[in-house]
């Protein structure tokens, strides 16, 4: 994508490895959050892009240095199991960005930085997996940088919902993030 032809934004969608070959031992318990963050997302991502706010995926490159996104979600899309499930929820749309992480942060190692300068964003919303490691560490980095953060609290998963809930806490009270839910009915069930 040539940088004049990025869209122009002050709010970034964020999508962090939904796209995930699920393949680790714990994978398991996460799973069912997963899924069901994976489905609030769904409807986080239209309405992103129904307002002109641009969708940037931002996932592990899972050790495999000469990977690319698209053939990644291809492979897990034609799969079955959780991982299929999210990656044909979540597959990428035309015009959407994608960038490979080597680590746990989306800014640690990839161009970000760059990207969000040029889209002009000040605000991000992260979604994805997990809320207590990839998702957090990326929070953390935004923070550093000065950016307005929000984390919709359904659209993020952990292995439990004690590791999920301890993780909002803190991105809530240490980062400033907005945890509240994304999708109305949630927000119903928790105090804003």
């Amino acid at each position: 994508m040539n940088p004049s032809d990025l869209p122009k934004s002050k709010q970034a969608l964020i999508l962090v490895d939904f796209i995930n070959p699920m393949d680790w031992p714990e994978a398991r318990d996460l799973a069912p959050f997963a899924l069901s963050a994976a489905r609030a997302t769904v409807k986080l991502k239209a309405g992103a892009r129904a307002a002109g706010v641009p969708v940037i995926y931002a996932n592990d490159n899972f050790g495999r240095w000469q990977s690319d996104f698209p053939t990644l979600a291809r492979r897990l899309a034609a799969g079955s199991g959780p991982s299929a499930i999210m990656a044909k929820l979540l597959r990428p749309s035309r015009g959407d960005i994608t960038i490979l992480k080597p680590r746990h942060s989306a800014f640690y190692g990839t161009p970000l930085d760059i990207l969000l300068e040029l889209i002009g964003a000040k605000e991000i919303v992260l979604a994805g997996l997990a809320a207590d490691m990839c998702v957090q560490l990326t929070a953390t980095d935004a923070f550093i940088r000065g950016f307005k953060v929000r984390v919709p609290a359904d659209c993020v998963a952990s292995e439990t919902e004690a590791a999920k809930a301890q993780a909002l806490e803190h991105m809530a009270r240490v980062l400033k993030c907005d945890v509240r839910p994304a999708l109305p009915e949630d927000r119903r069930k928790r105090p804003a």
